[in-house]
């Protein structure tokens, strides 16, 4: 059985702290986005080279335009990069459609400027959609999302128009023309070892022997269960970039390259390979 791996990296920087965790105010939490942007980047970018692995990172508009010269070092060193928003607010926040889609066009113009070609694909900030979220995404043209997690291992068409009312059954809805590569918060670091004083999220220090057991445990069923199967883990070079989790992150990268008919892949490549042959 062949299996393909998707290593993604959500490059919130400092975006996730002032919009998701509305820490204006607070220089500290603003560093670690820094130190995401400075540290952590760089040293994935040197582990992808080091290994010849693709990696899709998503990219919100703010990090592009606060951190050009990075943000243009991961699409001239070759990896891909995708729709993340502008500001990292989650859609469902938004008052009006017109709202939430100025941000996902000022996102697209930050990808256009930096790299030439606009986005195919989509990952909401904090894995969140509005009711309008999927006609924007018709509207502007995006071919898969990496949102939703209503499989663990298998793409499948992105379903819409989904109802659930209050006394009567839920109904998923019909299937769209988008791709879906699901994830998971399993396969997240960021709620796992991402300490915050305040809520949302207030989480952090959870074992990392324990998180990546759970990274190799579940791509090894996956590996021995799933035909074809997609394993999409999300980490954030803020997070995942520290000294110590890149070595865990390279024990973890052999480990599923010792395995037989392993690989891996760029999301775009996958979506695409799933919509011609389905």
């Amino acid at each position: 059985m062949t299996s393909n791996v998707c290593l993604t990296y959500d490059f919130d920087a400092v975006s996730t702290w002032l919009w998701s965790y509305d820490s204006w105010d607070m220089p500290t939490r603003h560093s670690r986005g820094v130190y995401g942007a400075n540290v952590g980047a760089p040293r994935l970018l040197d582990l992808h080279d080091k290994h010849d692995i693709p990696a899709t990172w998503f990219i919100p508009g703010h990090t592009i335009d606060s951190f050009p010269e990075i943000s243009g070092e991961v699409w001239d060193r070759g990896y891909d990069i995708q729709h993340h928003g502008w500001s990292h607010t989650g859609p469902a926040t938004y008052e009006t459609k017109e709202d939430e889609k100025a941000d996902v066009d000022r996102a697209i113009e930050s990808i256009v400027d930096l790299t030439g070609r606009k986005p195919t694909g989509y990952r909401s900030p904090a894995w969140d959609y509005s009711a309008n979220t999927l006609d924007i995404l018709d509207e502007v043209g995006i071919e898969w999302d990496s949102s939703k997690m209503a499989s663990d291992f298998e793409p499948h068409w992105l379903y819409g128009d989904w109802s659930a009312p209050e006394d009567g059954p839920y109904d998923r809805g019909e299937p769209t023309d988008i791709v879906e590569l699901p994830v998971s918060w399993q396969r997240d670091d960021w709620p796992a070892l991402t300490f915050t004083w305040a809520r949302p999220h207030r989480m952090g220090y959870v074992s990392e022997d324990s998180l990546f057991q759970r990274y190799y445990d579940q791509f090894d069923w996956m590996h021995e269960n799933v035909d074809d199967g997609v394993f999409i883990l999300t980490l954030h070079p803020q997070v995942i970039g520290q000294a110590h989790r890149i070595s865990r992150l390279e024990e973890l990268i052999e480990h599923m390259k010792s395995k037989d008919d392993v690989e891996f892949k760029e999301m775009d490549e996958v979506a695409t390979e799933f919509r011609e042959s389905n």
